[in-house]
């Protein structure tokens, strides 16, 4: 079998879709796991603490450990302490993101014109009050970081808003983008997951649905690239975008004959 020693491979659309486990699921991790290659399960939902996938996948049989688990909350809030230090933050965005900003030493507030940074991210009550507010912690020029792109992601039956959409709908307001988005596929974010694996790019795969997030950052970092039709990538758009995977597959299951072939 090939000798992969790290696996990037995506969540939702890829394992797992609401809570039902995707087709494949458990075929997938047990050929790579029989191949030698360390897995690390890469979500860019920034909702959702390490502890959350663990019990979700263990539902289905699958056993996973916190250390393999990278979400594009942990990627910003490692981010921001590294590159901010303890500012006080303005979030939009949900009670974990929130939580776990403020164990890394920052005071998240709710007043906009206390706000030394601004954080966008998926927020399922954003309301006009909360974009108001956004656009005013931004006027006196104070950095603006997103989690992730994803404007849609894909709930039980069908696609619903992601960070993506209220990060745009910010940005629309105040007239400018973000100085960075954190999660797949940004630069920092390839980053954390090759450093959590310990192996270099050209010895890792990266599996997920998406071109956008998941076949980009494999793109960036320099890693083979598997797509699965499982999730949101539809012949079409595939057939339209430049970013374009090395292998695509039906399902994370038939990874068994990438590997051996």
């Amino acid at each position: 079998m090939a000798s992969y020693r790290g696996a990037i491979v995506d969540m939702d659309g890829t394992l797992v879709r609401g809570g039902s486990l995707l087709p494949g699921a458990n075929e997938g991790i047990r050929a790579l796991r029989e191949n030698g290659t360390d897995l690390l399960l890469f979500s860019n939902n920034p909702t959702q603490p390490p502890e959350r996938y663990i019990e979700r996948l263990a539902v289905h049989g699958i056993s996973i450990s916190k250390e393999q688990v990278l979400t594009s909350a942990l990627v910003t809030a490692e981010f921001l302490e590294a590159e901010y230090g303890e500012r006080d933050l303005f979030v939009v965005g949900e009670t974990y993101l929130c939580d776990l900003l403020r164990e890394r030493g920052f005071t998240v507030r709710d007043d906009p014109d206390a706000a030394e940074l601004v954080v966008g991210s998926i927020d399922r009550e954003f309301d006009y009050d909360e974009l108001t507010r956004a656009l005013w912690a931004l006027e006196d020029g104070a950095p603006f970081v997103g989690t992730d792109p994803d404007v849609t992601i894909p709930a039980s039956k069908r696609l619903v808003p992601g960070s993506g959409a209220i990060i745009n709908a910010i940005a629309g307001v105040a007239g400018r983008e973000p100085e960075h988005i954190l999660g797949k596929p940004a630069p920092e974010a390839g980053a954390a997951a090759l450093g959590r694996l310990g192996v270099r790019a050209e010895d890792c795969l990266v599996v997920g649905d998406r071109l956008d997030t998941d076949i980009a950052l494999g793109e960036r970092i320099g890693a083979t690239t598997v797509l699965v039709r499982s999730g949101v990538t539809t012949p079409d758009s595939l057939d339209e975008n430049a970013v374009q995977p090395e292998y695509i597959l039906d399902n994370v299951g038939q990874i068994r004959e990438l590997l051996e072939n």
